[in-house]
Formats: C-alpha cells, sequence, structure tokens
C-alpha cells in the first residue's frame, strides 16, 4: 500500500474528521513509528508504519463498514476517552471487531442522534461545513425570544471563533413570556454553536435535543436506544453530502415508508377498480348471473298453464265475495259468474 497524507489515512480508518486528525497532531496525541508527529504534512502506510492515537495502536481500516444510530442521553460523552470516567457513547454499543468512533459531537448536557461508524470517508463528508449537511435541534430557551432576535439567527449575523456563522434556520414552535421552544438547522457544526449563538443574544438553553441529521431522524428511537441504519439511509446520507444537494437529502424510501400490502380481505365488490368480475353467460362453469333487469321467466312447458315466479310462493286464487255453492269445476256449466 502507498504511503499517503496521515489525515486522509487515519479518517479512513474511522479514527475522525481530517480535521479532527489535524487538531490531534497539533495536540501532540499522534505518534508514527515510536516519534512524536508535530507538523505537517505527514506520509504513512497503515500496513506497514505503526501509528498511535493517544496511545492506542490503529489498524488497517477492515472491508465491512458498520453505521449505527445513537439517540443519546443525558450526562454522556461523545469522545472516545475521558479523564473523568463518564459513560460514553461508545460504550452504549455492543462491542464488535471493528473500531467505531463518533461522527461530530454533541456536549454532555445535549441529547439527541449521534452516528458511529468505521467510515473515514462519510465520517468526512458528514462534518465538514463544505458538505453543508443539515442538522436539525430542538432547543428549548429560558424566556421568550424577541423577533428581531429570530431575524438575528437566520440571516448569520453573529460571529464564533473570528468568524461569521454561516444562515440558519429557525421555526418557532412555541412560545410565551417563559419559555421559548424553537427548531434551529444548522450546517457548521461550530463546538456548542447554537448554544454560543442564544448565549451571544442573551438567552440561557435550557434543553437541547439533535433531532436530525440530514434525512435521518430520530423518529421510533428513544433517547438511550440505539440502531444500526439500514443501506438505504446510509445511502441517502451520501446523496445528502452530493455536490448540488440540500444537506438533507430525501428521506430514505423503505424502511421510513408504511409498506404496500397485498388485499388479503374479501374481494372488492363489482365496479371496484381491479375486483372480480362476475361470470357472464359464456364463462363456463359456475353458475350464471342474472341480468341486469332481474330474474327472467322460465319458458312455458306446455298448454296455457302460466309458469310459477322463479323461487317464489304458488299464486293463490282471491276469494270470491259471497258464500261459495260447493267446489268450482274448471270450464263446467254450473260455475258461477262473477258479480
Amino acid at each position: 500500500m502507498a504511503k499517503e497524507r496521515i489525515q486522509k489515512a487515519l479518517a479512513a480508518a474511522g479514527v475522525a474528521s481530517r480535521r479532527a486528525i489535524e487538531e490531534l497532531v497539533v495536540q501532540g496525541a499522534i505518534t508514527v513509528n515510536g516519534k512524536l508527529v508535530t507538523e505537517l504534512p505527514c506520509f504513512v502506510d497503515l500496513d506497514t508504519d505503526e501509528i498511535r492515537v493517544d496511545g492506542r495502536r490503529i489498524r488497517p481500516p477492515s472491508r465491512e463498514k458498520v453505521y449505527f444510530l445513537l439517540n443519546k442521553p443525558r450526562g454522556v460523552v461523545c469522545t472516545m476517552s475521558d479523564p473523568q470516567k463518564r459513560p460514553r457513547a461508545i460504550d452504549l454499543i455492543p462491542e464488535i471487531p471493528e473500531r467505531l468512533y463518533t461522527v461530530g459531537r454533541l456536549d454532555v448536557e445535549s441529547t439527541g442522534l449521534i452516528l458511529l461508524t468505521n467510515d473515514g470517508e462519510l465520517t468526512e463528508r458528514l462534518t465538514h461545513p463544505r458538505y453543508g449537511v443539515m442538522k436539525r435541534y430542538v432547543v428549548r430557551v429560558q424566556g421568550k425570544i424577541a423577533g428581531e432576535d429570530i431575524e438575528t439567527l437566520k440571516a448569520g449575523e453573529l460571529y464564533l471563533e473570528g468568524k461569521r456563522v454561516q444562515r440558519s434556520t429557525v421555526r418557532v414552535l412555541r412560545r410565551n413570556p417563559e419559555e421559548t421552544l424553537l427548531e434551529v438547522g444548522l450546517s457548521e457544526g461550530l463546538n456548542r454553536e447554537v448554544r454560543r449563538l442564544l448565549a451571544r443574544l442573551g438567552y440561557k438553553v435550557r434543553r437541547l435535543h439533535r433531532r436530525a441529521i440530514g434525512p435521518i431522524t430520530d423518529d421510533g428511537l428513544k433517547i438511550g436506544s440505539f440502531r444500526m441504519l439500514h443501506p438505504r439511509e446510509v445511502k441517502a446520507l451520501r446523496e445528502a453530502t452530493e455536490p448540488g444537494g440540500t444537506g438533507e437529502g430525501s428521506a430514505p424510501a423503505g424502511r421510513r415508508s408504511k409498506p404496500m400490502v397485498k388485499r388479503t380481505g374479501p374481494p372488492k365488490r363489482t365496479g371496484e377498480s381491479g375486483g372480480p368480475k362476475k361470470a357472464g353467460p359464456s364463462s363456463g362453469g359456475g353458475r350464471k348471473a342474472p341480468p341486469a333487469g332481474g330474474p327472467k321467466k322460465a319458458p312455458p312447458t306446455g298448454g296455457s298453464k302460466k309458469p310459477r315466479p322463479t323461487g317464489g310462493a304458488p299464486k293463490r286464487t282471491p276469494k270470491r265475495s259471497g258464500p261459495p255453492s260447493g267446489p268450482p269445476r274448471r270450464g263446467g256449466p254450473g260455475r258461477p259468474k262473477r258479480g
């Protein structure tokens, strides 16, 4: 394997994004063959060089990529090591042979979605601002936010770390004198960006929850729970980072959509589209359906006798007025005349 830049090699191994690798070099956390890396560029070969990050040996990346989605609870950190020994996001995922890393971070007091994967390329695309992947947050703020402050957030008129922040999408979900509930969308992902922006405007964040990363949302995933991403969701995340994309992509079809279920109940009634047709006169076996005008009378069997209606009761002779003189005979001379 040819040597390549250490940022690219470690990102491909799932250590962190390329930008985060550069920060680790500045912090003096990376050694190559026992020597501390102090400057860039630095070229390495994961197959032949011994590379350590915070003292841990980095192996060549596994061919199999895995993707976990975690709804992080409060009190959990997203770092790989914590001096205070607090619970880590990686501790909430079952132990597997592949080495996982968090994609982006949430501060210890925040809740919400975190991706854990060994896919360094996707990690780079989801965390670097130039790809513009939108992350959405539900933010509970103390007090009633003024309308002009919301417009300031939307316009990106504030500065953090000496740079003007990008525009945000802001939607007011609820507002009263005690608190305001907002949905904020960001594509930069600076450290504690939402909290710092609102603090600049004089507001305190009571609670912050990340509810979406691009097209992936927390629907059906309780806080503290995790699941593996479906291949369609991974594809949707990649599409959200493509040039010309919106940064949010489209909802992945299949997993979140309602499945198409074949009809298994009784057949549709006559006249419904696609329903079973009734047998016609030339349909062969089976009972013939009556015509639309009602049941057809059977042909006479001979003589002048009228056939009885099909399926009906025998027709009775109406009663005559007056006492009968005896049982009448059909066609005989003694038949009484009607009055």
